[in-house]
């Protein structure tokens, strides 16, 4: 089993449309994909971040842990509403346990950015740790988005996990001149490949284009050399 940690540089920066992508372009290599949301919060019954995930890659294998009504950060909705907050050892377990196979890839999906507390002892850092797990970080590519990058990646090598690559979450269709100069920057400021780039609105994209969309952002060879995924053994898609 491999598994891959996503997290964001910050909130709504496009994370849950980066793991869709990740997770149909892993598919469609020949891996059987499962993606994991450890906590969920603010959103209300058939909706949130793997109902989106499910939406835009086909992938139906989806898990979430615990769910908190407010949209804060996973602790502090727990304590909020009076809920247990989840154990980091069975976190870690669960998440483990979803290994069914050589070509088994899970997808782990953050809460916001790498040091939001998922319980008040731990965040998704822990987890990429803990797991050995390969980090993407996704990005903003506006104003001000090297420095959130950087100090993402720069709080991950801290933690002595391994920072994979970045993905700009959200371009827009007419980028200014921060954002152009940002994506040949990234790579300069953090040492780490900018895998691909999804464009602004692709989560009101069809799954069918959604697939395209997500296959012509990503160089499919790289990213999974960046992954430390050798090719998948299985069959491809419609063998």
């Amino acid at each position: 089993m491999s598994t891959i940690v996503v997290t964001g540089t910050n909130t709504d920066v496009g994370k849950t449309m980066a793991v869709a992508a990740l997770a149909r372009l892993l598919a469609d290599a020949g891996f059987t994909v499962t993606c994991v949301k450890p906590a969920q919060t603010g959103e209300p019954a058939g909706s949130g971040d793997m109902v989106t995930v499910t939406r835009l890659s086909g992938i139906t294998d989806t898990h979430e842990f615990a769910r908190y009504p407010e949209p804060l950060a996973p602790n502090q909705s727990a304590s909020r509403a009076g809920m247990t907050q989840l154990d980091f050892d069975d976190t870690i377990a669960r998440i483990a346990a979803l290994d069914s196979g050589d070509d088994t890839v899970v997808l782990v999906e953050g809460a916001g950015g790498l040091l939001v507390r998922i319980a008040d002892d731990w965040t998704i850092r822990d987890v990429a740790r803990r797991l050995d797990a390969p980090l993407v970080v996704v990005t903003s590519t506006g104003l001000g988005s090297l420095n959130l990058a950087e100090l993402t990646v720069t709080a991950a090598r801290d933690a002595k996990v391994t920072v994979a690559g970045l993905v700009g979450g959200s371009v827009p269709t007419d980028p200014d001149l921060a954002t152009h100069l940002n994506l040949t920057e990234f790579e300069v400021v953090t040492g780490c490949p900018l895998l691909g780039c999804l464009p602004e609105g692709a989560g009101q994209l069809e799954r069918s284009e959604f697939a395209a969309m997500a296959a012509e952002s990503f160089d499919t060879a790289a990213l999974l050399a960046a992954l430390g995924l050798a090719p998948a053994t299985g069959p491809t898609p419609g063998e």
